[in-house]
């Protein structure tokens, strides 16, 4: 089994993290602070672990833990056992109720801390993060990111990202410029996401640009029966990574996925069941649609910038 085929069945067909999607007009989560070191930019940071989602290595309250970058996530997020494990002083909480949908249906309720993280040429302070139990997300044996970064960071600032060499880099939105070799992709902002518009096997699709999942694409089963992808072809059973704990899924083949002027063809598509819940998108456009491309995301502005794929060099 080669390594995309093993990242796609264990690491997230659907979505590494699935996306902490709360009911945002009932909470008030001010922004964090942000500081950078030097400049307006990290450096270009590479990926703390294997796989192919975004992550990095940070110091939350003074204590060194890996850090997914995911755009799928509505808020970031805290596993309960880190939490517990920070001293008693530097643990500040604050009653809030919410409540966290992850795909699936999955859902917990937690409570809200303020942490103080840091990476590699930027300080987040005051960082609000919902206390959830991540189960193989945070584990050891699974990804090992106790920590999610979301929306509510990433909507301030410009997330770069170079897959091919597996390098991450957050920029001041003020400061940012796009290179010439990057061209808009169309997208349209809601819930603090990014919506793009796929098609597949011709039928328009709309899914949510999500950094937190390893595969190109996955659909729930009433999107992947309408772009007629339930029409008895060959299917398989896939395992994915889910909010506090694992998730099976459909997998099957569609022969042709368009995203961003680029085909894919006999690509994987994870179909996984999602009760109906507000606001909730019908599909994850994941990692592997980025796998030969570079990528900037501006949540803030609605905005990404994507290269051609096979343009592996760097501006």
């Amino acid at each position: 089994m080669n390594r995309r085929h093993l990242l796609l069945r264990a690491a997230g067909l659907a979505a590494v993290v699935g996306g902490a999607w709360w009911a945002r007009e009932t909470l008030f989560w001010p922004a964090p602070d942000l500081a950078f070191a030097e400049g307006e930019a990290t450096p270009w940071l590479r990926y703390a672990r294997r796989a192919n989602v975004p992550t990095v290595n940070v110091r939350i309250e003074g204590r060194e833990v890996i850090a997914l970058i995911d755009t799928g996530a509505q808020y970031s997020v805290i596993d309960r056992r880190l939490f517990e494990a920070l001293p008693a002083r530097r643990r500040s909480l604050f009653d809030m109720p919410l409540v966290a949908y992850g795909v699936g249906g999955g859902s917990q309720m937690g409570r809200g801390a303020a942490v103080d993280v840091t990476l590699p040429g930027l300080a987040i302070g005051a960082l609000r993060a919902a206390i959830l139990d991540l189960g193989p997300l945070a584990s050891e044996s699974g990804l090992n990111t106790p920590l999610i970064l979301g929306r509510d960071v990433l909507e301030h600032l410009v997330l770069a990202l170079d897959p091919a060499r597996r390098h991450v880099r957050l920029i001041a939105r003020e400061a940012f410029v796009r290179p010439p070799d990057l061209a808009p992709a169309e997208v349209r902002r809601s819930g603090g996401g990014l919506i793009a518009e796929v098609t597949v096997e011709g039928v328009a699709v709309r899914a949510v640009v999500d950094t937190g999942a390893s595969s190109l694409l996955a659909l729930d089963k009433a999107t992947a029966q309408t772009a007629g992808l339930l029409d008895g072809r060959p299917q398989e059973t896939g395992s994915s990574l889910v909010l506090g704990g694992a998730m099976q899924a459909a997998v099957l083949e569609a022969r042709t996925v368009t995203f961003a002027d680029h085909l894919y063809r006999q690509v994987q598509v994870g179909v996984f069941d999602q009760p109906p819940l507000p606001h909730f998108p019908g599909g994850l456009l994941g990692m592997e649609a980025f796998a030969d491309r570079r990528v900037a995301f501006d949540l803030g502005a609605g905005e990404l910038h994507v290269s051609q794929p096979l343009d592996l060099t760097v501006g």
